[in-house]
């Protein structure tokens, strides 16, 4: 490990900790050339798919557009960080258990779609309406309609 602040190669661990979820451990470092601590953190590479987007083009799976998606989602809504990093963290294991080559980036929202509906349906409507594109006014009622499930009035299918 390189020290950020003078470069040299030898430090050693002060200590390790492992993340919440176990995923990822935060080692606390210090530089034996100029000894100053540093921080690092060591996660398991896995194998992610490439995402198919809409227009075709391939890109790396990135689950930081996940989490930035959620969070536009669920903006302004009473729904707390860590369950936006939990959802996220969900969608991102799932298709890593996949172990597929390439996926559609709207098998990826539809993976969010549900999870999101659980937490917060505000903010489903808001990622289903970006997600699902939705053509018009009526096909977004539809799906509030479909969300809502049957009325009382009506009978049920």
């Amino acid at each position: 490990m390189r020290c950020p602040f003078c470069t040299a190669e030898e430090d050693k661990v002060i200590d390790s900790r492992s993340s919440r979820d176990g995923r990822e451990i935060r080692r606390r470092r210090e530089c034996l050339a100029c000894q100053r601590r540093f921080t690092t953190y060591e996660r398991i590479e896995e194998s992610m798919p490439l995402v198919i987007k809409q227009d075709g083009r391939r890109e790396p799976f990135d689950r930081n557009k996940i989490e930035r998606g959620i969070q536009h989602a669920v903006a302004k809504r009473p729904v707390a960080h860590d369950a936006v990093l939990r959802l996220a963290d969900q969608v991102e294991r799932e298709i890593s258990e996949l172990g597929v080559a390439e996926i559609d980036s709207r098998a990826i929202g539809e993976r969010v779609l549900p999870k999101l509906h659980e937490l917060d349906q505000v903010a489903f409507v808001r990622f289903a309406s970006i997600y699902r594109d939705f053509r018009d006014v009526e096909e977004f009622a539809r799906e509030i309609e479909a969300m809502r499930g049957p009325s009382d009035d009506e009978p049920a299918e």
